[in-house]
């Protein structure tokens, strides 16, 4: 006997968090291009590395938004939970943007440190202060939702990098414009490569772990066991999985062994409300699916189970 404990087609966390998506998309999306122009005018390797950067940026909010239309599609016989993973595939794809950007800025930087452009400050400064305050409002917008998703995540920290590349650009801009050393803006654009590189791995790492189906964060399973091993009626646990569908979508299974009396008295129904509310209530789960057996059907199950 099996039983789940909701049923699919609820909203991801990204598609919740969409149009506060598009509000970053666009407002990022107008900085880049100011940053292009700002610096193709000025002279400034410095914010034209932080517009590529931006430009990435603006692509893989793109692709959330794209992903999570995908994944609010119903299930089918053929995708039983729908196009959910197509979040965390765009996930993937924007931290290998992000990696490859931060390493094109690197590279450029090393090249022109021998020859540091001549550039115009004010217009450096101009744009980059746009720049500051675009991405201070995209990070108050997108704050709530990146706890919630991978996706919103991903925007959330590529938005804090944006900000701190215009920390760099500003303070590039005043250092050339008070002393005079050109290589100031060379080395914000080293310093924009190398933040960019720590969050491209740290936003790998997760997607990895879902593609892989570990563990969701957070979750214990030893404490998981102790929990369904104090349900009335279960003697023990067995063969129990815990993984995530997609962002803000974590599920678990479990061959949960109850004792003949519980079988004999028909409370099956009983033990599979109070499983389903213990791991809701506890751990969040809410997708749980229960196999309930008898003491000694273990050892009428194929080998390789836990």
């Amino acid at each position: 006997m099996s039983a789940h404990g909701h049923g699919h087609g609820v909203g991801t966390a990204t598609g919740r968090h969409g149009r506060r998506l598009v509000v970053v998309l666009v407002l990022t999306l107008v900085v880049a291009v100011a940053q292009v122009v700002g610096g193709l005018v000025s002279g400034s390797l410095a914010l034209l590395a932080d517009a590529g950067h931006m430009l990435a940026d603006a692509s893989g909010v793109a692709v959330a938004l794209l992903a999570a239309g995908l994944a609010a599609r119903p299930p089918t016989n053929a995708r039983t939970f729908g196009l959910q993973r197509a979040e965390v595939l765009a996930a993937l794809g924007n931290a290998l943007v992000l990696a490859g950007i931060a390493v094109w800025v690197v590279l450029e930087a090393v090249r022109r440190w021998d020859e540091p452009p001549d550039v115009a400050t004010g217009v450096m400064l101009a744009t980059a202060l746009v720049g500051l305050a675009a991405n201070g409002v995209g990070l108050a917008l997108l704050h709530a939702g990146q706890k919630e998703s991978l996706n919103v995540r991903g925007a959330y920290l590529e938005v804090l990098g944006d900000l701190l590349g215009s920390v760099a650009v500003v303070v590039a801009a005043v250092v050339i414009a008070v002393t005079g050393w050109a290589r100031a803006d060379v080395v914000a654009s080293f310093a924009i490569g190398l933040l960019v590189l720590p969050r491209a791995w740290r936003l790998l790492r997760e997607v990895l772990d879902v593609l892989l189906e570990a563990t969701p964060r957070g979750i214990d399973l030893d404490d998981v066991r102790a929990h369904v091993r104090d349900v009335r009626g279960v003697v023990d646990v067995h063969d129990l999985h815990a993984w995530t569908i997609t962002s803000g979508a974590p599920a678990l299974s479990a061959h949960v062994v109850v004792d003949d009396e519980c079988l004999a008295q028909g409370r099956s129904g009983e033990v599979l409300d109070a499983l389903t509310t213990c791991l809701v209530s506890h751990f969040d789960l809410a997708h749980c699916t229960f196999q309930l057996e008898p003491v000694g059907h273990r050892a009428h199950e194929p080998h390789g189970h836990d």
